[in-house]
């Protein structure tokens, strides 16, 4: 499982919390947490995503970068059988208003109701839903995400979790092993059954200052 952060938010007058847009930063820093998912192949099947703007447009600037296709530049005198592996299909995602102001309690009974939800449909296209070892991502907000992997993690990499203890930055994600899966699923979702894995905190490219 990956639980993400909205990246860095705007504070525009007169807009209704739920409604702030992401900032400049924000909007640099979102693609950089979706290059760092896919370079570290952690790639979800199922998004759980808040319903407030903010963490909608991070989700859809890392899906971008996440699911981006290169244009295929080989020579046809040069073509060789394609033996890659299929490229990732995009995931479900599930715009949940009840990860907006959650506690991680409240968070983790949407996630087993949305994972309750897929298997019992079969998952997309027929194939096993997150619930049998997929990879699902949530896309939520503090202190929320932190207080859910705190709970879930019943350990993991030291460096890790001291990091996710300390602070829970603005587009850093954790990644949590459960039992029998690499980046977990919804068996086994209980507090302390999780390995953190993982803990990042991607930045987009600081613009350059205007002489």
């Amino acid at each position: 499982m990956i639980v993400l952060r909205h990246a860095k938010s705007a504070w525009p007058d007169g807009v209704l919390d739920h409604e702030r847009p992401l900032a400049g930063r924000g909007r640099r820093d979102a693609p950089a947490a979706g290059r760092r998912l896919y370079e570290t192949g952690y790639v979800p099947d199922l998004v759980v995503c808040s319903t407030a703007r903010r963490a909608r447009e991070t989700w859809d600037l890392v899906a971008t970068e996440l699911f981006a296709t290169e244009p295929d530049v080989t020579e046809p005198e040069a073509a060789e059988p394609d033996v890659t592996e299929p490229e990732a299909a995009e995931p479900d995602v599930v715009y949940e208003p009840r990860v907006y102001a959650a506690g991680a309690s409240d968070l983790l009974r949407v996630l087993h109701e949305v994972l309750d939800d897929v298997l019992a449909r079969g998952g997309r296209d027929g194939r096993d839903g997150p619930a049998q070892g997929r990879t699902v991502l949530l896309v939520g907000h503090q202190p929320g995400v932190q207080e859910l992997v705190l709970s879930l993690a019943g350990g993991g990499d030291e460096q890790a979790l001291a990091r996710a203890r300390t602070k829970f930055p603005t587009s850093a994600f954790a990644v949590l092993a459960l039992p029998g899966t690499r980046a977990g699923g919804g068996a086994g979702l209980v507090p302390g059954a999780a390995v953190l894995t993982d803990f990042a905190v991607p930045r987009g490219p600081v613009p350059a200052a205007r002489g």
